[in-house]
């Protein structure tokens, strides 16, 4: 063992007895006992040097308490108190009297009992049971092992003082060891030692060490959980048995997602959350239409059998029905949380942010400033999470003040393969959800055939996003039980894993029979229920071939009141009068007292004030703020994204001001006059896909909002040009969705080269049809 390997553990209540002994030995070896001089004369530089920095500066106070990081901080002193005990606070009293050699290695027991307590949860989860197809072998790691830290079988029963780390003040190492394995190595392995926060690290370890990673359910809970598995599976099978070989991308073998999802809402909705948006691809989608958003089976069964999913005096194209978005009000323990589905096309993860962007525009709807209420759940499949840009985007974007929405829950339907690709040959990293950790989420891998488990991790996901406002991750470690769709075959490239999945269990069956060796239900409790629920699908069925879609929701809520596009779009007055100008204009150029501006900035403002007197030379920069001042003071908020776009990538709008000696930022345009709509322009990251995600998103949120994309140079709009294929113009024709976003695509046509001539307009006419955009080239303002 090396002495840093040694160095992460000295956090007990030994180590200001261990550190003051130190002391001792530099100020005079001969004053501690000869084998303290042996032990401290052993250690390398670096752990000399720790220990020095553990009994502090020579000039410093001492320290009374416990002195290290949060790492192996005991569950609490609370947990002491409860045991009837006095919490310790170790300090430089003395020590009881004992002999040397029995304090050298009681405390030598500590030290590397506390490091093998962080081992498990630094790396527990590399042997936790999470594959329930039992493929995946799960290699020894020797740093699990207690044979590393010098424990032989004959040390396995000694009691070790280990300062309540684990809720005990002492403990033996087959304690320690049963506690850890139930804790980190069973049906769940958490990831969450690399989070830098250690408020949240300390919050995670209390929650699942204090009762060993598990929610004890009552049978209410356990039926409830058993209820939801019988109508997902149910659903796919109904489905199956009527519609043989039909794509339904069916979510056979992760059917646990939807306790899962009921659990978060149920959990959410005690802690705050009104309103949660969710975006997911296909693999499971018609099952949370219909269980979790309520759509009517005799609607999904129609669209089945060829119906249309809108009504016949809408038009529109439709899409496939498992691209289809809808929204629902759902009612947990008396408390209403209003559930919003997002349509997304084929193209996977890009639905993402633009799940975030209607959730940061709800936020502002209301007034939810501490992002309590409003809510992101994005269902992810394993392959796609690793392997999309557009989840790292999604990521970079959660903790920026301009796009922050108080984390997301991603929940990734884990089934161990894409179309064909086996895992080893799609990502490098040991799991798919290792790109989480850019944010320093905590990851929960559990498997799916264990519902109870699921069902924890989602709950304790939601804590953790209501108490800290941050990105996490479950990642749900299942199976597709058919192929990538159901007409496909399997077999043709992963012959072993579909042999193991033909003879496995559903998680249905696995769990009954649990809750029937446990007394909970009976044989005669699931075949009624499963009757029932049978019953209810065959009546539904019957009634679909008689279903129309009899309302379009497309223009509720904030729409009210807006229609399509229809005759001239240049109708109505746009102008506004010269006083009203001039008034914004004075604005623009209006630098308040005692603020140091840039000497080239103050030219500028002198230059545009005498175009705004005379009205002569306006450029565009100055056009466009006249513009966004106007709408303001109307009453219409303008919100303005893109990289560079507070100052302008040419340099022209300077949006904001900045104070030189403190760098204070002044927007002119929020400071028009009292009771003026806000301005916002946020400097976006490096990225085109997913902040135009974001904003079109926020858009289909804020109908009465002028929101913006400004791409840096027009033809970099390109790096988004699924976003605009898929969303920007064929969203309303598909699902009805209608959005006012402007995008803003500088070009000037000066030769430049291939990427800064042109924002290759022809493209954008290319996509227009039916009203669906404008694509405007002004050549004045």
């Amino acid at each position: 063992m090396t002495a840093l390997n040694l160095v992460d553990f000295l956090y007990t209540g030994n180590q200001v007895y261990l550190a003051d002994m130190y002391q001792r030995f530099l100020d005079d070896p001969g004053s501690v006992d000869p084998r303290w001089q042996e032990f401290f004369g052993g250690l390398d530089g670096d752990l000399r040097e720790l220990l020095q920095e553990k009994r502090g500066a020579s000039w410093a106070p001492s320290r009374a308490g416990i002195v290290g990081n949060d790492d192996l901080q005991p569950i609490g002193d609370r947990m002491a108190r409860d045991a009837g005990h006095e919490t310790i606070e170790p300090a430089r009293t003395a020590a009881p009297r004992m002999a040397a050699g029995r304090v050298r290695e009681a405390t030598l027991d500590s030290l590397r009992a506390l490091m093998l307590i962080r081992a498990y949860r630094v790396r527990g989860h590399l042997l936790a049971k999470l594959d329930p197809l039992g493929l995946e072998v799960r290699e020894h790691h020797p740093e699990l092992d207690p044979a590393t830290y010098g424990f032989q079988e004959r040390d396995m029963d000694r009691e070790i003082f280990i300062n309540y780390v684990l809720g005990l003040e002492t403990a033996t190492i087959r304690e320690i060891m049963a506690i850890l394995h139930e804790t980190y190595c069973g049906h769940i392995g958490i990831e969450f030692m690399h989070i830098q926060d250690p408020d949240e690290k300390a919050w995670l370890q209390e929650r699942m060490e204090t009762i060993h990673n598990q929610t004890h359910f009552t049978p209410e809970g356990k039926r409830a959980i058993l209820n939801r598995l019988l109508e997902t599976e149910g659903f796919e099978r109904y489905l199956d048995k009527k519609f043989t070989g039909t794509k339904r991308f069916g979510l056979d073998g992760g059917e646990s997602l939807v306790p899962a999802m009921e659990q978060i809402f149920k959990r959410g909705s005690k802690l705050g959350i009104e309103e949660i948006v969710l975006g997911m691809a296909h693999r499971g989608r018609l099952n949370v239409l219909a269980n979790v958003m309520g759509k009517p089976f005799q609607a999904i069964f129609s669209e089945f059998q060829g119906g249309s999913s809108h009504p016949d005096d809408v038009l529109g194209s439709g899409d496939v029905k498992y691209h289809l978005g809808t929204s629902s009000d759902r009612v947990f323990d008396g408390r209403k949380v209003h559930l919003s589905l997002t349509a997304n096309p084929s193209h996977l993860e890009v639905v993402n942010t633009v799940c975030l962007g209607k959730v940061r525009g709800k936020q502002r709807q209301r007034n939810d400033a501490d992002r309590q209420k409003v809510m992101a759940l994005l269902l992810h499949g394993d392959a796609a999470f690793s392997g999309q840009g557009l989840v790292p985007e999604a990521f970079d974007l959660s903790n920026l003040l301009g796009y922050q929405t108080g984390g997301t829950i991603h929940l990734v339907i884990n089934n161990q393969i894409g179309f064909t690709t086996a895992p080893k040959y799609s990502r490098s990293s040991t799991y798919c959800t290792d790109v989480g950790k850019i944010v320093s989420a905590p990851i929960f891998h559990v498997n799916a055939d264990d519902p109870e488990a699921v069902v924890h991790c989602a709950r304790v996901a939601t804590e953790y996003r209501q108490k800290f406002k941050k990105d996490v991750v479950v990642d749900m470690i299942c199976y597709r039980r058919h192929g990538h769709n159901e007409g496909d075959e399997p077999m043709f490239t992963q012959p072993l894993m579909y042999k193991k999945i033909s003879q496995h269990p559903t998680t249905l069956q696995i769990y009954a029979k649990k809750l029937i060796a446990e007394g909970a239900i009976t044989q005669e409790w699931l075949d009624r229920a499963t009757a029932e629920f049978n019953k209810t699908l065959d009546a539904a069925f019957e009634a679909a071939s008689n279903y129309k879609a009899n309302k379009a929701d497309w223009l509720d809520g904030v729409w009210a009141g807006l229609s399509v596009a229809a005759g001239d779009a240049r109708r109505g007055v746009t102008g506004v009068s010269l006083e009203r100008l001039k008034e914004v204009g004075q604005a623009l150029t209006r630098i308040p007292d005692n603020f140091n501006l840039n000497a080239k900035i103050v030219r500028q403002l002198e230059a545009k004030r005498k175009m705004i007197e005379s009205g002569d030379g306006l450029d565009w920069a100055t056009a466009e703020a006249l513009a966004f001042g106007t709408l303001l003071l109307e009453g219409n908020p303008v919100r303005l994204s893109g990289q560079d776009s507070g100052r302008g990538t040419f340099s022209q709008r300077h949006s904001v001001l900045v104070d030189q000696m403190s760098e204070e930022r002044y927007v002119p345009l929020n400071n028009l006059r009292f009771g003026q709509s806000p301005f916002e322009v946020i400097d976006s990251p490096l990225s085109e896909a997913g902040v135009l995600g974001f904003e079109y998103g926020y858009s289909l949120s804020e109908p009465q909002m002028l929101i913006l994309w400004e791409a840096q140079f027009g033809d970099f709009a390109n790096g988004a040009q699924v976003v605009i294929d898929q969303f920007v113009s064929s969203g309303e024709h598909k699902w009805l969705r209608m959005s006012g976003l402007v995008m803003l695509l500088p070009h000037g046509f000066e030769g430049q080269g291939p990427e800064h001539s042109s924002a290759r307009l022809e493209r954008y006419l290319q996509l227009c049809a039916e009203d669906n955009m404008q694509v405007c080239n002004c050549t004045t303002p």
